[in-house]
């Protein structure tokens, strides 16, 4: 099928819709890579060590849960679409003040900044999009847009490849104002979220909000699974993506010419790997799509992380991140299919960033655990692999599943399969 058709079948305020909410996601993982990416050079400016830096990926995976509970509240209060756009603003601005940070401490407390900024979006984002579009077809427009994530660690890796040795790591922040140029073309060309407009013309705000703690009281249960899954999610994608480009600066020794040339190719197979499992979950279901998935990135470890040639080392980042791309593919269907129609903006978001949350120390711990090690990184993510792998495929065979069920505001109409 060709890669445009399913397009076809959306209206124009679809596409749109679907497009900000990609672009959003894109541009806020655009942010969050450019710091992964200058981890070396930052440590190297301020006299620290890699594992001291890398507390600002933890401090943003931290700070990312409050950020989704606060502009998921407003979202289900004010609409999807004008929050959408105080997101993308928010985490923009906070991206250029690091630039200016005068120390390390004060550039960790942006990073936390920038977090707080950068939890909100995936969550309104999904729920804007995914209750603009039709069912049908929603598992590839799933991997697509989960897959801006993709698109924007790829961007990251085209600017640092090409223009970190001339603007160094403080002109890479600079170029993180540019997403808030999209708030343009959301402002312009969005429609706000039809099943939030059906909802607001039934319910009071005191009737939202009461309605949110029902929700709480009788789906505590999915929500906890739900954080489970997603912190062993965020295991596998953080703990394969993170340390990535440092293990190939500091264990194999490339420059950050080809360290940029390899992320792009990974980022290309992890973009691959979204749209293509998203679109297998169709068929297949979405928990048999993620369990595939996750057991098939096992054996692509060999090559990801003991290859001999740069060539070797692209096509094994390649290839894992087809599979954990793969896997992440399904999540934004996945989740907003289990969530409550009354909480859909809050709790795929929430239990994402908790997610986050629980794995937020996973970049400091492989990083200590490779530099007690002599740097072997390879080793720690290899492991990290393995065992990720395994724990998300058992936590996804335990859940529930409700494919192409119908995103609309009736909490009495949820359907749900086992």
């Amino acid at each position: 099928m060709p890669f445009w058709k399913p397009f076809q079948s959306l209206t124009a305020d679809q596409r749109h819709t679907f497009f900000a909410g990609l672009g959003g996601w894109a541009l806020d993982a655009f942010d969050f890579f450019l710091y992964v990416f200058c981890l070396k050079a930052i440590s190297q400016d301020f006299h620290s060590d890699v594992q001291r830096v890398s507390e600002g990926i933890f401090l943003t995976l931290a700070f990312r849960p409050l950020g989704a509970l606060f502009f998921g509240w407003l979202a289900e209060r004010y609409g999807r679409r004008q929050v959408l756009m105080i997101n993308i603003i928010s985490y923009s601005v906070i991206e250029f003040l690091c630039a200016f940070a005068p120390n390390l401490t004060t550039l960790l407390v942006l990073r936390a900044l920038f977090g707080f900024a950068m939890g909100g979006e995936w969550g309104v984002g999904a729920a804007l999009v995914l209750e603009s579009l039709p069912a049908k077809g929603r598992g590839f427009f799933s991997g697509l847009l989960q897959e801006g994530y993709v698109l924007g660690y790829l961007l990251a890796s085209v600017v640092f490849a090409f223009f970190f040795t001339h603007i160094g790591w403080r002109g890479m922040f600079m170029v993180g104002i540019i997403p808030a140029l999209l708030v343009i073309y959301i402002r312009s060309k969005v429609s706000e979220s039809p099943a939030w407009l059906a909802g607001m013309h039934r319910k009071s705000g005191l009737g939202q909000k009461q309605e949110w703690k029902n929700v709480i009281r009788k789906y505590w249960g999915r929500l906890l699974f739900l954080i489970v899954l997603m912190s062993f999610f965020n295991a596998f994608s953080h703990g394969t993506q993170d340390l990535y480009p440092t293990f190939l600066q500091v264990q194999e020794k490339f420059n950050p010419g080809s360290t940029g040339m390899i992320a792009i190719w990974m980022n290309m197979g992890a973009l691959m790997g979204g749209m293509c499992f998203g679109a297998l979950s169709e068929r297949i279901g979405r928990r048999s799509a993620i369990i595939l998935a996750a057991l098939l990135a096992i054996p692509m470890i060999p090559l990801w992380v003991h290859a001999h040639t740069l060539g070797g080392f692209a096509l094994g980042a390649f290839l894992m991140q087809f599979m954990v791309q793969g896997a992440w593919g399904i999540v934004p269907a996945h989740l907003n299919e289990l969530s409550p129609p009354s909480a859909r903006a809050i709790l795929p978001g929430f239990a994402y960033q908790i997610g986050n949350l629980v794995m937020s120390k996973m970049a400091p711990i492989q990083a200590g655990l490779a530099e007690q090690h002599g740097n072997n990184y390879a080793a720690v993510l290899s492991w990290t692999v393995i065992g990720v792998a395994i724990c998300l495929s058992v936590v996804t065979a335990l859940g529930k599943e409700a494919r192409a069920a119908t995103l609309d505001v009736r909490p009495e109409e949820e359907t749900e399969t086992s």
